[in-house]
């Protein structure tokens, strides 16, 4: 008898793909243009969670006024600051990020990838890493009513795979990621490769932490359920 494979679910951003700093910096292009002075170093603390929460807390820490029309202004201009930058070739997979794919693909692994960023800036991700959203469970803010740190959007890519989210592993590269992990039930693995600290992420729930795809796909063995 063999042992169910636990599917893995994958954050995007800081994950899979090197492209935390590019968000940081259209976050910062978007509240520049709003009048709205934020250290870069606060705006990449928040990278990773729901947009929406983002934009709340970001405009609460100013003391801004938070108005719906300054919300979506503040959304329209990150997706058009961050498509920019992409096409200026400043985004690509993370080192081990396509091979760990294809290990897990050829090895009859289920995966999937949930981001809390919408498809207008996932888009530019997935056609970096050589992802297709028609082939592969790909869940985005879009799909889901709460984002990160709710667990809305792993529980959504578990049930695409036809697997319960009991059985399956959250990478990600945030706190978000492992608090989101820990509210589906399911077991948080953290990458270094978006800027958390190690601590940060235990702390958050990550049972254990690797430096980037490429680490993680060595020690697969440690993870990775054998048949």
């Amino acid at each position: 008898m063999s042992r169910q494979k636990h599917a893995f679910l994958f954050d995007l951003d800081g994950t899979l793909v090197d492209s935390v700093y590019q968000h940081v910096l259209a976050w910062k292009e978007a509240l520049d243009a709003e009048g709205i002075d934020l250290s870069v170093w606060r705006i990449h603390r928040k990278i990773g969670m729901s947009g929406g929460l983002f934009t709340d807390i970001l405009l609460r820490e100013t003391g801004t006024a938070i108005t719906p029309d300054r919300i979506e202004r503040l959304r329209h201009n990150h997706a058009q600051a961050y498509g920019r930058l992409a096409q200026e070739g400043g985004v690509r997979p993370l080192p081990g990020a396509v091979a760990l794919l294809a290990w897990l693909t050829d090895a009859d692994i289920p995966w999937a990838i949930a981001t809390s960023g919408r498809m207008e800036t996932a888009a530019h991700n997935l056609a970096a890493l050589g992802v297709d959203p028609a082939r592969v469970p790909v869940v985005t803010r879009d799909q889901v009513r709460h984002a990160k740190p709710d667990p809305d959007l792993f529980v959504t890519a578990a049930e695409r795979l036809g697997t319960d989210i009991r059985d399956a592993m959250v990478i990600g590269d945030a706190i978000w990621d492992m608090l989101a992990a820990q509210r589906a039930r399911a077991l948080g693995i953290g990458l270094l490769s978006g800027g958390y600290g190690a601590n940060e992420l235990e702390r958050a729930g990550a049972y254990r932490v690797f430096d980037d795809p490429a680490d993680l796909l060595r020690h697969i063995d440690e993870v990775a359920a054998r048949s």
